[in-house]
């Protein structure tokens, strides 16, 4: 897809109004976790530095339409400072006079944060005449809140068809790392798809059988297709009812060369706790009293090695029941292996979701990825191939 960045836009003298997601978590009226905000100042210095005036366009929580007082941006605006190491100012409106005023009298060098825009009704029915209203108030539109970009609301959606519209540094970088690991790949692909159900990934599955090479099934998604295979896991969770689904999947998946990886072995208990008694056994031998929690040594060193022919590596949801130790132990394995890997220059690896972020966070992992995305549902919807609003509407 044709997307502009802040390098393809004249943003000298200009007002630019930039949708970024600063949901962070508070508590006392102060920012307990700034990662979010970390990650749109590259974005506002660069706006900075080109002699732009950034406008932040940001929401807080689910307020559907009303002005709740305790989910106001206001917190939010010391934070933002300090992560900037330049002032910021606030507005208590999104939009009309105020805001405007607060917009024409934004001294240089400084940025504005508005109001929550989903204190607003038309923000979340991408409604034009609130898209209208902020758009009055810029002269370009810049979206790096890929982590909202999969709803059609007025700030990523509407707005952006309304003013010359680019992507900033954060969604720029999570593009392009989704286009190099899905839509221009180096092969062998291999993406890990873990988690408790399969009903919640059979979009994801139905898309990336087409796109890769290999599927690593993982978490309690492999009993499911373990038990369509006709094999007993016991009173591990299952969901038998998808045994003609699962079926169905694997029918596909070998129609389309694509590979299911599922494992060889796996690690049983009798109790879902933190180190309980437990044992490793073959796939197809779990007692009837117990529940499979993690995947076998064996199973790990099959996907090390996947892991290692493959060029390039998706992954969302654990191998097991990550949480609780040792049920941890498959994932951090593998997760550790793709580290190891990349670091070498190997492999690309791209991660996402949120057990997954914890899961590769919890093992060391992360910080040697390729890409770790914190964007949620719309990593996972890119993954099904569907289209988001918010990046569609970048592309013109």
């Amino acid at each position: 897809m044709a997307w502009k960045t802040l390098d393809d836009m004249d943003l000298n003298g200009k007002t630019v109004l930039t949708r970024v997601d600063i949901n962070v978590p508070v508590a006392d009226g102060k920012v307990t976790d700034d990662t979010r905000i970390q990650r749109i100042i590259p974005t506002i210095k660069d706006i900075l530095a080109a002699g732009g005036k950034p406008v932040l366009l940001a929401h807080f929580g689910r307020p559907k339409g009303q002005v709740v007082p305790e989910l106001s941006l206001a917190p939010l605006r010391e934070a933002l400072e300090n992560a900037l190491g330049s002032p910021v100012e606030f507005c208590d409106k999104a939009i009309g006079e105020r805001a405007a005023r607060a917009v024409n009298t934004l001294p240089e060098g400084a940025t504005l944060l508005l109001e929550n825009v989903r204190f607003y009704p038309g923000e979340a029915r991408n409604g034009p005449k609130f898209a209208a209203a902020l758009a009055l108030m810029g002269d370009i539109y810049c979206n790096d809140a890929f982590s909202v970009s999969h709803r059609a609301h007025a700030s990523t959606e509407a707005l952006a068809r309304l003013l010359p519209s680019c992507a900033g540094r954060l969604m720029q970088a999570e593009l392009g790392a989704l286009e190099t690991a899905l839509s221009t790949p180096q092969h062998p692909v291999v993406a890990v798809v873990g988690g408790a159900k399969v009903s919640t990934k059979l979009d994801l599955l139905g898309n990336l059988i087409e796109k890769v090479d290999q599927i690593v099934i993982g978490g309690g998604m492999a009993n499911t297709f373990l038990a369509a295979q006709g094999i007993d896991v016991g009173k591990s969770l299952c969901e038998h009812d998808l045994a003609d689904t699962a079926r169905d999947i694997l029918a596909r998946a070998g129609a389309a060369n694509c590979e299911l990886i599922l494992p060889v072995d796996v690690v049983v208990a009798r109790e879902f706790k933190a180190g309980a008694d437990n044992e490793t056994v073959a796939a197809d031998a779990c007692p009837g009293n117990a529940m499979i929690l993690d995947a076998g040594p064996k199973s790990v060193a099959q996907v090390g090695d996947i892991f290692a022919a493959a060029k390039t590596l998706v992954w969302n949801g654990p191998l097991g029941a990550f949480e609780i130790e040792p049920f941890n132990a498959a994932t951090d394995a593998a997760a550790l292996k793709a580290a190891e890997l990349t670091k070498a220059g190997k492999l690309i690896s791209v991660a996402g979701g949120g057990d997954t972020v914890a899961a590769l966070n919890n093992s060391g992992a992360a910080k040697d990825f390729t890409y770790i995305s914190t964007a949620g549902g719309a990593f996972l919807e890119w993954l099904e191939g569907k289209t988001l609003p918010g990046v569609a509407a970048l592309g013109g």
